[in-house]
């Protein structure tokens, strides 16, 4: 029976495959050569494997103290030049240096088991092989052979080489391994063939099968496209029908239109005539009207901002300025309410010490008795009035408190809109614990000029400031001023030494007013905060200065849009 044309398919791809892939696996075709070298073994001659060659007797010479020869890149181009082709000759190395000898690797091929063949029988041919160099006493050039199994068991340097990268095996082991591998792999390949020929059976059932819907799906199309273009077509004829009649009574009302309007034309070229002389005038007068409309509109528009606004600076002000007040008085009431609390548990004191020696006179004595009964009653009234101090006080704490709050919101709105104002200013919102740049920016300039100076200082500043920001560094001590414990900077610090040593102590000055920033406004956030300022004073400034600058400069806006 003929093989269909799918079969001789399968099997041509089988066969291309086998001489393509698995001949160039097997190392470069030279049959005749490698059965040659083949022949002339025994097939259980035990080798070294991956095939290796070996090399002694070679010249070295004595420099300082140490054996030094050539490398072993020189040896393999040589034994390349002769056609032997080894992939790498590593030269063998002991306590005194170059041992003269060296380990020639070939390709693990019988490709590069015939040019380790060839390699030994050259030597031999020479009388350099194994055996001359054995026999003969007087070496004096480079002997060479294949590594076996004796090279491989010794007790040398060359042994021990050998044993670390290969094995004994017999040409028998490796040709049955191949054998093996061909087997398996042709095995493979008939099951991947037979998987592709089953799936190629599929898809081409399926595609008969995509093919007759297909076509049916077509057949459908087109009845489908059919009855369309007749409901198209009847549709059309309709429509034209309508759209004549619709044209029809369009164009009899067009000139019913085209003859009112040119009545109306004559009506309006006598209106025309009778006010052309009114309407200079009037459109003039019109657009003075809107042009005065719309300035006052803009003027009444301004005038609304700027009385809201005056509105507002006035009420911070009178609310900063009764706050104020208001705190002040507090803050008098609490120092009486003190002074009372203070007078009336001294009174309670001195009470209840005579009571306690009218106790000890004796309980006997009427008259004793009555003074005892009289300290006990304003006792009494001294405590009540002793508690209701201590509740008025403790009222106008939570009083104070609250009103202190409010300041601190009114501070903090005062910050929020100074911020945009130049700190040209002689009060505005200072950012405490911010690194400025200029010291850096001057540092950089002496040190390198100005070509790259700006970008050092950036770069040297954004360090300087991820370092403030740490808070693993401390570079604080703690010293007894007037009584007092406080933190100041500690100069000794490491880095700041080095920051004073390598930039100056203009940029020492800076990171030192940071820190001293940092530690007494945030010191466990160690992140920048906002602050009132004094810039003219160089302090934090009051409420108080904050909204009277505020009012001066709302004064003098007034000014300046007055004039």
């Amino acid at each position: 029976k003929k093989r269909n044309p799918k079969d001789k398919a399968n099997h041509l791809a089988l066969v291309k495959f086998l001489e393509k892939d698995v001949a160039q696996t097997s190392g470069p075709s030279n049959p005749k050569d490698e059965v040659d070298n083949l022949a002339d073994h025994d097939g259980d001659e035990m080798f070294v494997y991956p095939w290796k060659g070996v090399v002694v007797n070679l010249p070295v010479e004595l420099k300082d103290g140490r054996y030094v020869g050539k490398s072993g890149s020189n040896m393999r181009d040589h034994l390349t030049s002769r056609g032997f082709n080894p992939t790498r000759v590593h030269p063998l190395w002991n306590f005194r240096g170059h041992s003269g000898c060296a380990v020639v690797e070939f390709n693990k091929g019988w490709a590069g088991f015939n040019n380790a063949m060839s390699f030994e029988k050259a030597y031999e041919a020479d009388h350099h092989g194994k055996r001359d160099w054995k026999v003969v006493n007087d070496k004096s050039a480079i002997y060479g052979w294949v590594a076996r199994a004796d090279d491989y068991r010794a007790n040398n340097l060359i042994g021990e080489h050998l044993r670390k990268i290969g094995d004994l095996r017999t040409v028998s082991d490796i040709m049955a391994e191949e054998d093996r591998k061909a087997n398996t792999l042709v095995s493979n390949l008939t099951n991947v063939i037979e998987v592709k020929k089953r799936h190629f059976e599929e898809m081409e059932s399926k595609f008969f099968e995509t093919e007759s819907s297909l076509s049916k799906l077509i057949a459908e199309k087109d009845l489908l496209h059919q009855s369309y273009n007749e409901e198209i077509k009847k549709i059309q004829v309709s429509a034209r029908d309508h759209f004549q009649r619709i044209f029809n009574d369009h164009e009899k009302i067009k000139l019913q239109l085209e003859k009112q309007k040119r009545e109306l034309e004559l009506r309006g070229n006598e209106l025309e005539k009778r006010e052309v002389v009114n309407e200079y005038e009037r459109k003039k007068l019109s657009e003075e009207i809107e042009e005065n409309s719309v300035k006052n509109s803009l003027l009444q528009m301004a005038s609304d901002e700027q009385r809201k606004a005056d509105e507002s600076v006035m009420k911070l002000a009178d609310d900063q300025k009764r706050e104020k007040e208001d705190l002040h008085k507090k803050i008098i009431l609490l120092e009486k309410q003190l002074d009372a609390k203070q007078a009336v548990e001294l009174e309670i004191e001195r009470l209840r010490g005579q009571l306690n020696v009218m106790k000890h006179i004796g309980d006997d004595d009427k008259e004793v008795i009555k003074k005892v009964e009289d300290i006990h009653k304003n006792l009494r009234e001294k405590e009540e009035e002793l508690e209701d101090l201590e509740s008025l006080n403790q009222t106008l704490v939570v009083q104070e408190r609250k009103s202190n709050d409010e300041l601190q919101d009114a501070r903090k709105e005062l910050i929020e809109g100074l911020k945009e104002l130049s700190k040209s200013a002689h009060i505005g919102v200072k950012r405490m614990g911010e690194l400025e740049n200029k010291p850096f920016l001057d540092a950089m300039k002496r040190k390198y000029g100005d070509m790259d100076a700006e970008d050092r200082a950036s770069e040297m500043c954004s360090l300087w400031e991820e370092y403030l920001r740490d808070p693993n560094w401390h570079p604080f001590k703690i010293v007894t001023v007037n009584g007092k414990s406080q933190g100041i900077i500690d100069e000794n610090d490491d880095k700041l030494k080095g920051l004073k040593r390598d930039m100056g102590e203009d940029v020492y000055k800076a990171v030192a007013t940071a820190l001293t920033e940092i530690n007494d406004y945030n010191p466990s956030g160690r992140y920048i905060t906002t602050e009132l300022w004094n810039f003219t004073e160089g302090r934090k400034a009051s409420l108080q200065e904050g909204v009277s600058f505020l009012l001066n400069m709302w004064d003098v806006q007034k000014r300046r849009r007055t004039a």
